[in-house]
């Protein structure tokens, strides 16, 4: 779209360009052009834009993709957009702000890439929103103010550099690609933007760490970034030998250290007995038969390299309130089926125990969940689709927060059960194996009620 065609839709839905909602609308087709190339859209692809606006990205887009999502805050823009793509049944369109609008359905949509110019003063909120860890995104371009822009890519050292740069960096690497000029844009800004490039960091480019405590940690030091972070963090370990272990100053301040240094000093606060240790090859099984009957015992090693019948629980915990079921994304470091989802907690079961008391130590381990009533579904016989186990599935009814080990567990999100209906069945590839059956059967106990 060029600036006469711009200004036209801006007359007819009579929209005046609110400086509050930051509306500086791109008119530079040459630059929108360019702008979408760097996302690399490809046929399989569904793509969420926020902030679409009159369009100017949208167009160049909506050719390219398999699904397009556009999310527009302004009311009359969003009616706009109805208006132009009611005949284009792959875009769809959603009043609704990009800061609180529900990501969770472009789970089941992936591959999905993420679009937006978006506003400097909700811009933080909606890139928390989209892209905070585990999310479905795969590749993400933005532009925003250059200020806001140099504020993600900042360092050690920079003026910029705040807890801003570190919630981006922890998951993303991101790359300032083009500076775009006032006047690209209608009504013009008074300074500068920048277009940026977030790829997802490799997850085994650093030890695994609890996104959520050293998000915690940080607020606390950057709330006072002036003062010496030892008075902001816990009394245990001591700050003296925490500091020496990860090689910075007593006196550091927040702003000193970079993101290795604030992973090293996570883990070291740390306080979750397996938040460093995704399994152990020696752990023992009981090895059994085809009756589940105990035949002898072996190491986890053993019993995974020979293919050898065991046992196992899973528990799906679903929340009372709004009948979500929490889903567990898997480590990278697991030794089976890393970087998938799978059951809200799962597990082996200790030569010599027996599933129940498997299932309340997994929850406690897993989630941190200890007073949940456990509800035996079914058993489920050993197959090559649950590893050679013998399962038995339980159901739990929890609220509240969860603990989980940052060895173990990558994130755990809560989805309504009709959306992981849809997600199995267009991308069973994102699951454990042996989730998919015990999501069937729990439906069916379930029925239609909790859809």
């Amino acid at each position: 779209m060029n600036a006469t065609q711009i200004h036209e839709v801006l007359n007819k839905f009579e929209v005046s360009p609110s400086k509050s909602l930051g509306q500086n609308f791109l008119i530079d087709e040459n630059i929108a052009k360019w702008i979408v190339s760097q996302l690399e859209i490809t046929p399989d692809d569904c793509v969420v834009e926020v902030g679409p606006g009159t369009g100017a990205l949208t167009e160049h887009m909506a050719p390219l993709c398999r699904k397009l999502i556009l999310v527009e805050f302004d009311a009359r823009l969003a009616e706009y957009q109805r208006t132009r793509w009611a005949d284009t049944p792959h875009v769809e369109v959603h009043h609704a702000d990009g800061a609180t609008w529900d990501p969770r359905r472009l789970f089941a949509e992936q591959p999905v890439k993420f679009m937006g110019n978006l506003p400097y003063s909700a811009g933080g909120a909606i890139l928390a929103n989209f892209l905070t860890s585990p999310c479905a995104c795969s590749r993400a371009v933005v532009m925003l103010q250059k200020e806001f822009i140099d504020r993600i890519l900042a360092k050690p050292g920079d003026d910029a550099y705040g807890l801003l740069s570190l919630r981006i960096q922890m998951d993303w690497v991101p790359k300032a690609l083009k500076t775009v000029p006032p006047e690209a844009f209608s009504p013009r800004p008074k300074i500068d933007s920048t277009v940026m490039l977030l790829t997802p960091r490799n997850p085994m480019e650093h030890p695994p760490y609890d996104h959520r405590y050293m998000d915690e940690l940080m607020r606390r030091c950057f709330s006072q970034r002036r003062k010496q972070m030892r008075k902001q963090l816990p009394d245990t370990p001591d700050w003296e030998y925490v500091s020496e272990r990860i090689g910075v100053p007593y006196t550091a301040r927040a702003e000193e250290l970079g993101l290795a240094e604030w992973i090293q000093l996570t883990r070291a606060y740390d306080t979750h007995p397996l938040c460093d240790v995704a399994q152990k090859d020696d752990e023992l099984f009981d090895v059994v038969d085809e009756n589940d009957r105990v035949l002898h015992q072996a190491t986890r090693k053993e019993v995974h390299e020979q293919g050898l019948i065991h046992r196992a629980v899973h528990i799906l915990v679903f929340s009372k309130k709004t009948h979500d079921c929490l889903l567990q994304k898997r480590s990278a470091y697991k030794d089976r089926h890393p970087l998938v989802w799978d059951s809200s907690a799962a597990g082996h079961l200790d030569a010599g125990e027996d599933y129940e008391t498997a299932a309340v130590r997994e929850l406690k381990e897993e989630l941190g969940i200890e007073d949940a009533r456990l509800i035996k579904v079914c058993t489920i016989p050993p197959s090559e689709a649950t590893g050679m186990e013998h399962i038995t599935l339980y159901a739990a009814l929890h609220e509240g927060k969860v603990h989980f080990p940052a060895a173990e567990i990558e994130g755990v999100i809560p989805f309504p059960p009709a959306l992981i209906d849809r997600w199995l069945e267009r991308r069973p590839q994102d699951f454990a194996s042996s989730f998919a059956l015990c999501w069937r059967e729990v439906r069916q106990m379930l029925g239609d009620s909790q859809g």
